[in-house]
């Protein structure tokens, strides 16, 4: 509940200090004596936007500050948590906003964003005007309107959950089916990379394998020839092996008249067996080479294929083995891709179902909450004087190309004023006065869901009078029973239903235009109504209609009540 309002150097406001309560705060006053600049400073006091131009003339900067007492709602208590925040019973909102356009924003004195001001300033209070463009009767409100009333919040988060959780499935489906598309071409080259490779089937260590054979090969007949004359040099009649059997023979006589000979007999039967092994090493390569079936021409075209293929891939033609099997990695890489982009639309499609589901859901209630809604408004307006007008909620499904995480459903506001008349959306059927009047009764029908404490009205009356401005007085005072309300007004009407009346006045002091709010007693209260009803002068007649109007009003018949109980 908004408690004082505290207002410094703005336009025409010096200083003023302002004390509100519970129930309907009426503002009275001739026009131009600044209530419009009440509604400018509050509004600055929650976060509205700033203009260097409400700083009072001869000033630097224009301060305003709103206080407002717990109860606080949920969602702002949550808010302010999130924050960090500090705060217990009392929120202080204040706003500074200098000469040079700069500003800055605080509650309970810790400074905070412009944006989060705003935000908080929208929990706490709601201002309606004759012509508002937000609100009521803006379309784009209607459906948070009608989750309120059918008290769908809880509904309405699970719906908006499934939906994130949807739009994410949809974008990582759309962001696997890019990729695949971008790969197919790349899958393309690597199957035939792939297939090339493995046809080719190069060993490792090949290259160095045919090189060396190559070598062989072009210096076979050299090669054989020293190799049979080195057999021949090693086992022929006067070779190697002859003079070591010789040697060995000769040194077995003497073995026994001399120790040392025994070791060098050992040596020399070493050599021996080394000399056989080579010539059966010879013997062995010898038949190798007449007997290898590759040909130069062979070895050539292999060592061809695997350098042509290595240049292609741009890799040294002893990495192709490794090359071929990073490919085929490459290749299952993207082949799995198949299998995962069905698995992220299996996913998609359940998390469409599992929105949809909940946004049905939403819907039927909806429709329901639509209805009783539709006839609980319906029976507010005879005592606004549209005994004919018909007022309906109407919900309607939207495409699914449409369907947002507050569901699948259009809400709109339908009446109609005369009967016979179609019913149209709120905003279009009716003129300043009847929208004033449909507003005050889906208000007074949405006060018990309504999220904000402070109902503010600024000239909701205008445009009406008679029994039409009693009717919507009535209902102010109705809807007072729930929420605070502040009203401007210029119906007596209006004003003589107040449970607090204020008046601002305007006088010129030092050369300068002030304006100032003064709370009235009754005899000012009366004096200010009388005036109202009279216009130019205040006659003995208006004092005793404005009377009248004090004494049928709810607080006067309370009060009187109250003072004959005691």
């Amino acid at each position: 509940m908004l408690t004082s309002l505290i207002i410094q150097d703005v336009v025409l406001i010096d200083r003023l200090e302002i004390t509100l309560t519970k129930g309907l705060n009426v503002f009275t006053g001739e026009t131009g004596t600044g209530k419009s600049i009440l509604m400018d400073a509050l509004s600055l006091a929650l976060g509205a936007r700033a203009d260097a131009n409400l700083v009072r003339s001869g000033t630097q900067r224009a301060i305003t500050t709103a206080g407002f007492e717990s109860p606080f709602p949920a969602e702002l208590t949550l808010l302010l948590e999130e924050q960090g925040l500090a705060f217990e019973d009392l929120l202080i909102l204040r706003r500074i906003v200098g000469k040079d356009g700069k500003n800055r924003a605080f509650v309970n004195d810790q400074p905070i964003s412009v944006s989060l001001l705003k935000k908080i300033g929208g929990l706490l209070l709601e201002v309606h005007g004759q012509f508002e463009t937000h609100g009521l009767l803006n379309p784009i409100t209607h459906r948070s309107l009608l989750d309120s009333f059918a008290n769908l919040g809880t509904l309405k988060k699970k719906t908006s959950a499934a939906y994130t959780l949807w739009q994410k499935a949809q974008k990582d489906h759309a962001h696997a089916l890019k990729i695949q598309n971008q790969s197919e071409a790349e899958a393309d080259f690597l199957r035939m990379a792939v297939a090339e490779l493995d046809e080719l089937a190069p060993e490792e260590s090949e290259i160095d394998n045919l090189s060396e054979k190559r070598k062989t090969l072009q210096y076979r007949e050299k090669i054989l020839d020293a190799l049979q004359n080195s057999k021949k040099a090693l086992s022929g009649e006067r070779g190697a092996t002859f003079a070591l059997a010789k040697a060995g023979k000769t040194l077995s006589r003497i073995a026994d008249k001399a120790e040392e000979v025994d070791h060098i007999l050992s040596i020399v039967d070493r050599a021996a067996a080394d000399v056989d092994d080579a010539c059966r090493q010879i013997i062995s390569f010898a038949h190798t080479i007449d007997t290898d079936s590759q040909t130069l021409d062979t070895i050539e075209q292999r060592l061809f294929q695997l350098r042509a293929v290595s240049r292609k891939h741009n890799v040294a033609p002893e990495n192709l083995g490794t090359l071929c099997e990073e490919l085929r990695a490459k290749l299952n890489l993207i082949d799995d891709q198949t299998g995962e982009l069905a698995r992220l639309e299996k996913d998609m499609q359940q998390a469409r179902a599992t929105y949809q589901k909940l946004a049905q859901e939403l819907s039927e209630k909806r429709n329901l909450g639509a209805i009783k809604m539709s006839k609980d408004v319906m029976k507010e307006l005879p005592p606004l004087k549209f005994e004919r007008a018909i007022f309906s909620v109407l919900c309607e499904t939207l495409p699914e190309e449409q369907w947002k995480n507050d569901g699948m459903d259009h809400i709109s506001f339908l009446a109609a004023t005369n009967p016979g008349a179609p019913a149209a959306p709120l905003h279009k059927v009716a003129s300043g006065g009847e929208l004033s009047r449909f507003m005050l009764a889906i208000k007074v029908v949405l006060a018990k869901a309504d999220l904000v404490e402070t109902l503010v009205f600024d000239e909701v009356d205008s445009g009406i009078g008679g029994a039409t401005a009693s009717a919507v007085g009535e209902r102010l005072v109705k809807l007072s029973e729930n929420v605070q309300v502040l009203v401007i007004t210029h119906s007596p009407q209006v004003a003589a239903l107040g449970h607090h009346h204020l008046r601002t006045t305007k006088e010129v002091k030092n050369e300068k235009t002030i304006s100032s709010v003064a709370s009235l007693n009754a005899a000012q209260r009366l004096e200010e109504i009388a005036r109202m009803l009279a216009g130019t002068e205040t006659t003995d007649a208006a004092r005793k209609a404005a009377m009248s109007l004090i004494e049928d009003s709810p607080a006067t018949t309370k009060t009187a009540k109250r003072a004959r109980k005691a």
